[in-house]
């Protein structure tokens, strides 16, 4: 019977966790000097046509994301993963020291999409080890906590660390910084002692295996409903990533510095509700908290339509700014954190790695859909259609998962075998 989680020992005295969480740490905060780094590049090279040129660069970003994984996946399937870990990290900090020496913005393009199909191949198989690590599910609970709140901080810290380089050194050298952050993540990784990693037999064609994952969302009903509260979570954050410079700037007649600050609003609500779900979870299943996120999530973004139309300057705007943010962050956190739990849980040994790599590449997918009703809708029409075009959006995906997951088994309980998706057979 596992130990209460009074009982149980932090996750960070298992040797192999503490030194691979250290890598994800360094590394984050070198992907964070990086985005300041490629703005300021971007301007460097593109002038007032940068915001066109970043933007480019995030859709190739998401598009390594959705079509890079799955492929890279399969042709690393049998490879050592402490090989692959490192080899990704490899790329990408030879990549990070190329930029610097660009001057043409098809160049920026090209190293952009190198760089993200690395981070396509490290992320989905870092995020599939971390089970074999922590296998005591209280200690994976607070494993995925500590990661929630690394990538948290990071968004928070990476740009005042910036800031703060930049009084100092030019931009170009925090490109130096960034693929320092990913050579000592291989360093350490390299020098954890993993778990025996026991390749899959492939029995099946190349595209079939490419396709393990997706497979397994599309005939697994808890999968099925992880995806629909991915849609949810992808509103949230498409609102807030692309809109809240308009939100501040334009609606409020704030600065940059008020920018930051809503930013952080988000980042708190995001922290503060991470810190509380390990001990949320010994008490209600994964399902109910996530749900419970989804219909946060879901009211926020509503929210945010009401804030649009009655935007202004004064203390209570700002006020009601900042809970709807706060109130986004830690909804979209409910549903984020616990959902390695589920993937953990409807996987096995054999389809881990790719059922990792699906949610990461359908996650981004959603991105696809969200990011462009957040950005073109905003811009064409106003924020309080676009808030509300994205709160529907998330309605109406949170109420499919609902549905979908209305039988789905307690947390308590152990999965029923036929809810596991059998990578040899693909069903």
């Amino acid at each position: 019977m596992p130990a209460a989680p009074s009982e149980t020992s932090h996750v960070l005295a298992i040797p192999a966790f503490r030194r691979l969480f250290t890598a994800q740490v360094v590394a984050l905060v070198g992907t964070g000097l990086l985005t300041v780094a490629l703005g300021l590049l971007a301007y460097d090279i593109a002038g007032s046509s940068a915001g066109a040129v970043l933007g480019t660069a995030l859709a190739i970003k998401m598009a390594a994301y959705v079509g890079v994984a799955p492929i890279v996946s399969v042709l690393t399937d049998r490879l050592p993963r402490k090989g692959v870990l490192v080899a990704a990290d490899a790329v990408r900090a030879a990549t990070a020291l190329a930029l610097p020496f660009v001057d043409q913005v098809w160049q920026v393009y090209v190293l952009i999409f190198v760089l993200q199909a690395a981070s396509a191949t490290f992320t989905p198989t870092f995020q599939a080890v971390i089970p074999s690590v922590v296998q005591d599910e209280d200690q994976y609970t607070r494993a995925l906590t500590l990661s929630r709140l690394a990538y948290d901080l990071e968004s928070l810290l990476s740009p005042l660390l910036a800031a703060v380089l930049l009084t100092v050194i030019s931009f170009h050298t925090l490109f130096v910084g960034t693929s320092l952050g990913f050579v000592i993540s291989a360093v350490m990784v390299l020098g954890t002692t993993l778990p025996k990693y026991v390749a899959p037999e492939r029995g099946e064609p190349f595209m079939d295996r490419a396709t393990t994952g997706v497979r397994a969302f599309l005939v697994n009903p808890a999968l099925r409903g992880l995806l629909a509260l991915n849609v949810v979570v992808a509103s949230a954050t498409a609102l807030v990533v692309v809109n809240t410079v308009v939100y501040v700037r334009d609606l409020f007649g704030g600065s940059n510095s008020g920018v930051a600050i809503a930013l952080g609003f988000y980042g708190a609500g995001s922290m503060a509700a991470a810190l509380c779900i390990p001990i949320v979870l010994t008490f209600i299943s994964d399902r109910r908290l996530m749900l419970t996120g989804a219909v946060v999530t879901v009211v926020g973004t509503a929210a945010a339509a009401i804030v649009a139309a009655t935007a202004s300057g004064g203390t209570a705007g700002w006020i009601h700014l900042g809970l709807v943010w706060t109130t986004l962050g830690a909804g979209t956190s409910m549903i984020s954190t616990p959902s390695a739990r589920v993937l953990r849980r409807e996987s096995d040994d054999g389809s881990r790695t790719s059922i990792f790599t699906a949610q990461f590449s359908l996650s981004h997918a959603a991105f696809l859909i969200t990011y462009p009703v957040a950005g073109w809708i905003g811009a064409q029409i106003g924020q309080v259609v676009a808030a509300i075009a994205l709160s529907v959006l998330a309605t109406l995906a949170a109420l499919s998962a609902a549905r979908l997951w209305s039988g789905s088994v307690s947390r308590s309980s152990p999965p029923r075998r036929e809810t596991i998706f059998d990578a040899s057979t693909g069903t």
